[in-house]
């Protein structure tokens, strides 16, 4: 599988910073019945959009990342971050956008909380990143919508439409439960408590596959990859019955950012020209992987059995 030598994909989304305050719980406070952390180690990783770069970097996939970052100590660390081979960053970053953080008090690997910093960016820089990734996804074959609802996609729809026009396949990462502002998308992947908010319980297989087609016909959706957990993916595409792969057995250990891996993957293969059904099984695979580490992180073609 030669690697790319240029970027072919482009990815738009809500950036962020995941932070990992980790140490020892030996004692309660004394002021409320709460577990006093004492800290031995902080560690900083890329989160959201920016995961699925990295993911994509480490999959030797070149990608072009543009999205919102603050011009706070955040989104410097952000930046240093991604400042790696195989990624390109456009960001809009001013004054008055708070890079998005997610903290988590960590001891023996097990969350004890998660505090999330975060503010809805100001309509201006919105516009500012519209206009940006239109003029990007120009340049780039695949266009990746992470969409973690902090308000970098909010015009979503101006960006698929003008895909569409140019004939890029968009992929998204959904957040909304209103999917009418994917409209036109070449590929949603939501998971299953994601997809349940948009459909309702379902009582089978069956009935799920009518409301997915319905779904799929209503909004001009080519394919839906659906990502249940342990229990694989399944995959449904227009006038297809929908196509089922079975989990890869792993023992899950953290499955944080383990959507942003499943969509890296998935995108790297396309980008490569495998057909959609193949990237799927690779991005079943990844996945497996990635939910054995602890924290947001990535799988290589190595650990994918794909020869460099």
């Amino acid at each position: 599988m030669p690697e790319l030598a240029r970027p072919e994909v482009l990815i738009v989304g809500d950036c962020m910073l995941d932070v990992y305050l980790e140490g020892a719980v030996e004692r309660i406070s004394p002021e409320a019945p709460v577990p006093v952390l004492r800290l031995h180690r902080q560690t900083q990783r890329a989160g959201g959009a920016a995961n699925v770069a990295l993911n994509l970097s480490q999959l030797r996939c070149p990608c072009t990342l543009t999205g919102l970052v603050g011009a706070d100590n955040a989104g410097a660390c952000l930046i240093a971050l991604l400042d790696r081979p195989g990624i390109t960053q456009h960001f809009v970053r001013r004054p008055g956008v708070d890079t998005t953080q997610k903290i988590r008090l960590v001891s023996r690997r097990q969350q004890l909380l998660r505090m999330d910093v975060e503010s809805t960016p100001p309509a201006g820089a919105v516009d500012e990143l519209t206009l940006l990734a239109v003029d990007l996804a120009e340049r780039h074959r695949w266009i990746v919508l992470s969409d973690y609802a902090k308000g970098a996609l909010r015009d979503a729809s101006v960006l698929i439409e003008r895909c569409r026009s140019a004939l890029r396949p968009v992929l998204v990462d959904p957040k909304r439960r209103d999917l009418t502002a994917y409209a036109g998308a070449w590929l949603i992947k939501p998971n299953l408590a994601e997809l349940h908010e948009v459909l309702g319980d379902w009582p089978d297989e069956a009935q799920l596959d009518e409301r997915v087609a319905s779904l799929l016909a209503r909004l001009d959706i080519d394919h839906l990859l659906l990502t249940r957990g342990d229990a694989g993916m399944s995959l449904y595409s227009r006038g297809r019955a929908g196509r089922h792969i079975a989990a890869q057995t792993r023992e899950v250990y953290d499955v944080s950012g383990a959507g942003d891996t499943v969509l890296a993957a998935l995108t790297c293969f396309l980008a490569r020209g495998e057909t959609l059904e193949d990237a799927v099984r690779a991005a079943n695979q990844a996945a497996g992987l990635v939910v054995g580490k602890f924290g947001t992180a990535s799988v290589t073609l190595d650990e994918l059995g794909v020869p460099s």
